[in-house]
C-alpha cells in the first residue's frame, strides 16, 4: 500500500527538522515548503541540504502566499505545520489553501505543547494559547480532517535547568520548587514527538482527535525531578519553596517576554494544566497507541547532562 505524501512546513526549526527526518525514515514521500530567503541563511540551508540528501522534495512557497500554498498542498495527502508559536495565526492562509485544494486527508497544525483548550492561565499568557485555540476553531469550522498534537514540554525547555527560570545549567547546591512541588508536568524529547506525530498520519484512531503524550518515565512533579537529580549527583540540594502568590508576583513584576518561563511553570507546576484532566474524555494517549515506539525518559535525559 502506497504511503501518504506528506508536506512539512517549518523544517528549519528543530521540531520541524525532526518531523521531516521521521517521515523520510518511515518511507513517506516527503515534501518541505521553503521560502526563498531560507537559502541565504547558512545554517538553514545546511539543514535543507541534509533533508534533500535523504530524499526530501523542496517546494518554494510561504505562509503569506496563497497561490504557492495551494500549489504545494495539491501535491500531497497530509500537511504538518511546525512553525513557531509566534506564527500560529499565519496558518490561517494555509487552512484556506487546504480547503481550496480539497485533497488533504489530514492536517496537523503547529501546536506541540499544552492543550490550548485545557490551559487555565489565558489571562497571563499574552495570547500564547488563545492563538492556537483560534486556529483549532478555524480548522473545525472549515471541516478539515485533523489531528492535534499535545506533547506538553520539550525536554530541551526548562529541564536543562531543572525548572529554574533564567538558569541554563543544572543546580548543584540550591534549587527553587514552585508551589508544594507535587503537581506533575510532562517532558518529551523533540525527536520522540516527531516519531509519535508521524505515526498518527495513517491512523484512523487519531483522526479529528487530540494525541496527548504522557509517557511513563516522563511525567513528574518538581519534588520528583529534584529527587532524581539528587540521586544522580549523590547530594542533597538546599530547597526553597516558592508559593503561588510569590510566583504570580514575580510574573507581574517581570517584563514580557522575560516572564514567560515563569508563566509556563505556573501553568504546569501550579495549575497542573498538563495533567489535571482525564485523557480518555479528550483524546488518545500516544504511548498507549504506539507501545513499540521508543522514547527518552527524563532520567535518561538528565543522565546525559551529567
Amino acid at each position: 500500500m502506497a504511503k501518504n505524501k506528506i508536506l512539512i512546513i517549518g523544517v528549519t526549526g528543530n521540531l520541524g527538522h525532526q518531523i521531516a527526518n521521521a517521515s523520510l525514515h518511515i518511507g513517506h514521500p516527503t515534501y518541505v515548503l521553503v521560502r526563498d530567503s531560507t537559502f541565504s541563511d547558512h545554517e538553514k540551508s545546511k539543514k535543507l541540504e541534509t533533508l534533500t540528501n535523504a530524499g526530501a522534495n523542496l517546494l518554494k512557497g510561504s505562509l503569506e502566499d496563497l497561490t504557492s500554498l495551494v500549489e504545494a498542498v495539491k501535491q500531497v495527502d497530509v500537511v504538518i505545520c511546525a512553525v513557531s508559536a509566534k506564527q500560529a495565526l499565519d496558518q490561517r492562509l494555509l487552512i484556506k489553501a487546504i480547503k481550496q485544494a480539497g485533497c488533504i486527508k489530514r492536517f496537523i497544525p503547529s501546536e506541540f505543547g499544552s492543550d490550548p483548550d485545557k490551559v487555565q492561565i489565558t489571562s497571563l499568557d499574552y495570547d500564547f494559547y488563545s492563538r492556537k485555540a483560534e486556529i483549532r476553531r478555524f480548522i473545525e469550522a472549515e471541516g478539515i480532517p485533523h489531528t492535534y498534537i499535545s506533547c506538553n514540554f520539550f525536554t530541551s525547555y526548562l529541564l536543562p535547568s531543572l525548572v529554574q527560570p533564567g538558569q541554563k545549567i543544572l543546580p548543584r547546591d540550591k534549587v527553587c520548587i514552585f508551589g508544594d512541588g507535587n503537581t506533575k508536568a510532562v517532558f518529551v524529547k523533540e525527536r520522540d514527538v516527531a516519531n509519535f506525530t508521524i505515526s498518527t498520519v495513517d491512523d484512523p484512531r487519531t483522526l479529528n482527535k487530540v494525541l496527548y503524550l504522557r509517557p511513563p518515565g516522563n511525567v513528574y512533579s518538581m519534588n520528583e525531578l529534584v529527587d532524581i537529580w539528587e540521586m544522580k549527583i549523590g547530594k542533597k540540594l538546599e530547597k526553597t519553596y516558592i508559593t503561588e502568590e510569590e510566583l504570580l508576583k514575580s510574573i507581574h513584576e517581570t517584563p514580557y517576554p522575560n516572564n514567560m518561563e515563569m508563566v509556563f511553570i505556573y501553568s504546569a507546576f501550579i495549575k497542573g494544566d498538563q495533567t489535571y484532566f482525564d485523557i480518555e474524555s479528550s483524546g488518545v494517549e500516544g504511548t498507549e497507541l504506539y507501545p513499540y515506539l521508543e522514547y527518552t525518559t527524563i532520567s535518561e535525559y538528565l543522565e546525559a547532562l551529567l
